[in-house]
């Protein structure tokens, strides 16, 4: 009997690419994205005044007024820790160790988990997303639009948006559990395979020992 896992286990992923491949392309781009917004927020703690600067003219300064130094630095180190784990998964793809794999996928596990508490909110408090438009900058695009817009419907889109969400990184996750029972399966077929070579060069090594003894004793006997 096929067990669930294995039903969905499979070895390639999105463009037809081995699911070890498409986990380094997902490390790579996740590494990128946390590298640019810690350049973000290291040059926000080197130069604050320019960065507060920017924010007004951006008309967000209210909506950034707790992103103080505490703030930031906090976020830099959770920046330098994403860019660790996804380096950790890079590395255990590409060099094949499995347990590298783990920290990258718990992540995911954690980023899903957090989305679908978003949707489950969206749900029971559903007057959150005009609360979250009053709070958007007057120029920003199609304001106004939105908020006339049925909250019944605007309800509809935002979880119609979040369960695309959802399925893209329900499906990355599969891609990265599918890679690591790769990686896994493939170093204990290596184990396997070295242990029987060692066991049938043994063997016959024994059965040559016995070959070439064998004579001497018979002489010995006749003797």
């Amino acid at each position: 009997m096929i067990s669930p896992w294995d039903r969905w286990y499979s070895t390639s992923c999105c463009l037809c690419c081995h699911v070890r491949t498409g986990t380094i392309i997902l490390g790579i781009w996740y590494m990128l994205i946390n590298a640019v917004v810690l350049l973000i927020l290291l040059t926000a703690l080197s130069d604050p005044d320019q960065y507060h600067y920017h924010l007004t003219r951006a008309e967000l300064a209210n909506s950034f007024d707790v992103m103080d130094d505490a703030n930031i630095c906090i976020a830099t180190a959770i920046s330098l820790l994403m860019i660790l784990i996804c380096g950790m998964a890079t590395y255990g793809a590409y060099k094949q160790h499995a347990a590298w794999i783990i920290p990258f996928f718990c992540y995911q596990i954690f980023d899903f988990a957090l989305n679908i508490l978003v949707a489950v909110s969206v749900v029971v408090y559903p007057n959150t997303i005009q609360d979250y438009l009053l709070q958007l900058p007057g120029n920003f695009p199609y304001k106004e639009d939105i908020m006339s817009t049925n909250n019944v419907c605007l309800v509809f889109m935002v979880l119609l948006f979040v369960g695309c969400i959802l399925a893209f990184k329900a499906y990355l996750i599969g891609c990265v559990w599918n890679c690591y029972r790769y990686v896994s399966r493939r170093g204990t077929s290596e184990v396997l395979v070295y242990v029987t070579t060692n066991d049938t060069t043994e063997c016959t090594i024994g059965v040559s020992s016995i070959r070439t003894t064998l004579p001497f004793y018979h002489r010995y006997i006749s003797v």
